[in-house]
């Protein structure tokens, strides 16, 4: 439960420490800001506090223009281009590049290839192929160490769409052929 007094002062002080832990929201605007938010603060009587934007949002408040909450410290805008990385990533360890072109990957996270290609170079130094290359490779080397599924299996459900495919990579990235792999982890 937000202390009422407590998040008042830490508005009226426009409190940095704040941001983000709390939201003013406004009752005769329908509007809800941020505590730093640089507009002129309402009256005491048509304010609330709600701990997230989406309790306000539930409550029928909009955000401010101004502040932007959305960007406030905690939320995934706040993080920025990290945010679209990270799931970019979450949905390549799901196989998502495995049956779509980047083009169609790029566009279901709502932004371009060439965009997407240069926030992985910024905060991976790689693309988006080059990861889900390796993540295929490296589900496909899980798969030969811990079971005795056929080459063939393991290729699909590592996310080749081929065994010719499968063998390629992973003998560029480990030098040596898959069976050659799996003959080891049975030894």
């Amino acid at each position: 439960m937000l202390d009422f007094e407590a998040c008042n002062t830490a508005r009226l002080q426009s409190d940095t420490k704040y941001d983000g832990v709390f939201f003013v929201a406004v009752k005769t605007t329908k509007i809800y800001c941020r505590p730093i938010c640089p507009a002129k603060p309402p009256l005491r009587k048509n304010i609330s506090f709600y701990p997230s934007a989406a309790a306000c949002e539930e409550k029928g408040f909009r955000p401010c223009l101004r502040c932007r909450p959305e960007t406030a410290p905690f939320s995934p805008a706040w993080n920025g281009t990290k945010t679209t990385v990270a799931r970019a990533l979450k949905l390549i360890e799901q196989g998502a590049l495995d049956n779509i072109c980047i083009d169609t990957f790029a566009e279901k996270l709502g932004i371009g290839s060439r965009q997407l290609s240069r926030l992985f170079q910024k905060h991976l130094g790689t693309t988006p192929t080059q990861v889900a290359k390796t993540m295929r490779v490296q589900r496909a080397k899980r798969l030969l160490d811990t079971t005795h599924l056929s080459m063939t299996d393991i290729a699909y459900q590592s996310g080749f769409k081929s065994l010719r495919r499968f063998n390629t990579v992973f003998k560029e990235t480990y030098k040596r052929p898959p069976t050659e792999i799996k003959r080891r982890s049975r030894l």
